[in-house]
């Protein structure tokens, strides 16, 4: 055990690991379990984020009990099943086991970028888990119209990355992802950015593991959400998108799975990573995030 901080108090964290099928899966217990406001626990999810970029929000929820993982292959989750992709299904796996092991669900889950997508694959195989399930910008490229032209965008990123490295590679995957509106035959002949311009190295260190830039979340990406599936689950289903993120690859990602549903995107503060430190890398806000995701939570 060991303690956090979270609004000038003192949340006592219990870290545990759990074998799953071709897994060993580590997962923070932030709080009392059974909780004490008698709300289920709620559950973040990321991938390929570990349960570290989920510390500024969860500080922000110190009322909650707020359950933190690190996916397979991921922080101090390792795996055994001889593979190197993230499939949303395998990892829904994990967390039914995990939500099993807690033996007080149903859970709520707040859930972003390819977590998001995870969330969708584990109310579908696991409807009775889940009492709420806020999907924050889903990268489920497939619901796009220009889904052709987006795979091949993310083609291009890879093909970077496998001749000329992390740097350059990483460049390739700001300028994709800083996008606006739907992708063109102009922006696939445009040239990938210099990375010295980004701050990025531009030296290769040989390396080509990297889950954003290599193949490796091709799942992911192509995972297709069973509608029907979704729609006759017990699970409020939410999808959720940043204020900031205007019309880029995820906004519009989260949006038109919005609409599968028969739904619109709740609007929430800040950008993709909205819930990250305002000191970090990539400022968030997270005391907005985490005021905003209580609402939506307490919702109808």
């Amino acid at each position: 055990m060991s303690p956090r901080p979270g609004r000038g108090l003192q949340v006592m964290v219990t870290t545990r690991t759990l074998a799953t099928d071709g897994a060993s899966v580590v997962y923070d217990v932030h709080g009392p379990l059974p909780p004490d406001d008698g709300r289920p626990p709620l559950l973040m999810v990321g991938q390929p984020m570990d349960a570290g970029g989920f510390a500024a929000l969860a500080a922000q929820l110190p009322e909650r009990t707020v359950v933190t993982y690190d996916p397979r292959g991921v922080g101090r989750s390792t795996r055994s099943d001889g593979s190197l992709t993230a499939s949303p299904t395998v990892q829904a796996e994990d967390l039914h086991a995990v939500i099993t092991e807690l033996g007080v669900g149903p859970v709520e889950v707040f859930a972003s970028s390819g977590g998001a997508v995870t969330g969708l694959a584990l109310v579908t195989a696991y409807p009775q888990d889940v009492v709420t399930l806020v999907a924050h910008e889903p990268p489920l490229v497939g619901v796009l119209p220009d889904a052709d032209l987006a795979r091949r965008a993310g083609e291009a990123v890879q093909d970077v990355y496998a001749r000329h490295g992390w740097g350059h590679g990483m460049a390739a995957f700001v300028a994709m992802t800083m996008w606006q509106g739907e992708f063109t035959e102009d922006y696939l002949r445009t040239p990938a950015p210099d990375p010295a311009q980004l701050g990025l190295p531009t030296e290769d260190d040989g390396s080509r593991d990297d889950p954003l830039l290599s193949d490796r979340s091709a799942e992911v990406t192509d995972y297709r959400p069973d509608v029907e599936a979704l729609a006759a689950a017990p699970t409020r289903v939410v999808l959720a998108v940043g204020e900031e993120t205007g019309d880029t690859l995820t906004a519009r990602t989260a949006r038109a799975t919005a609409a599968l549903l028969g739904q619109e995107a709740v609007v929430f503060p800040s950008h993709h990573g909205g819930f990250a430190a305002e000191d970090g890398p990539w400022p968030g806000r997270p005391r907005e995030f985490a005021a905003r995701l209580r609402e939506v939570l307490e919702g109808p």
